[in-house]
């Protein structure tokens, strides 16, 4: 992402492993934290919002459990401590594609499972397809593509009826009866489908 991103108009703010987990946690004891230290630091943000150096923060992780994760403790940090940025629309997910699917004429980045299958009957007869672990297994000029005019963003966004404290509580929280039964009636598993013939 450094290697492909616009100088002019994007910077790039590497994390280092999984951040802390900041729910419960005082203002103080989270900017020990060398990370959100820095990062609350590189969007200056600290004082008020109006300083805000990017109009747009983007969360890019790898699209896997771990990914996830991360998101969510990013998440955390942003609404304990920063909800305006969430409120006022400035905090988006890069989407990345999970495929590629090319032939020696064309290439095809798919999102989803559906539009792997039609770039596959697009390519047809025998296309080649590399499903993305993760961010790590796409190259810089690749990655251009993806964090360019074209790039996909999903807006985190915050129910206006919804307490920032029941959210936290909720999700980030002990381990409760009630959030255990939401995860399981809630879980999708998604698989990688097998194409007839491989």
């Amino acid at each position: 992402m450094t290697t492909a991103g616009d100088v002019n108009t994007q910077a790039v703010f590497s994390l280092k492993g999984k951040p802390l987990n900041c729910y419960g946690l005082s203002k103080k004891i989270v900017y020990e934290n060398e990370e959100f230290n820095l990062l609350q630091a590189a969007l200056n943000i600290e004082e008020s919002l109006e300083d805000l150096r990017y109009n747009n923060v983007v969360i890019a992780t790898d699209a896997d459990v771990d990914g996830m994760h991360i998101r969510l403790l990013l998440i955390t940090f942003f609404l304990q401590f920063f909800p305006e940025v969430i409120k006022e629309g400035h905090l988006y997910i890069l989407q990345t594609p999970l495929f590629r699917v090319r032939n020696k004429k064309e290439t095809v980045y798919c999102y989803s499972e559906e539009e792997r299958r039609d770039a596959i009957e697009k390519l047809k007869p025998k296309p080649e397809i590399t499903r993305f672990k993760g961010l790590g297994e796409i190259s810089p000029d690749e990655f251009v593509h993806f964090i360019g005019e074209d790039i996909r963003l999903d807006p985190v966004m915050l129910d206006k009826d919804m307490s920032i404290d029941e959210l936290l509580s909720f999700y980030m929280g002990k381990n409760t009866p009630t959030r255990q039964e939401f995860i399981i009636n809630n879980l999708k598993v998604e698989l990688d489908l097998v194409e007839e013939g491989n």
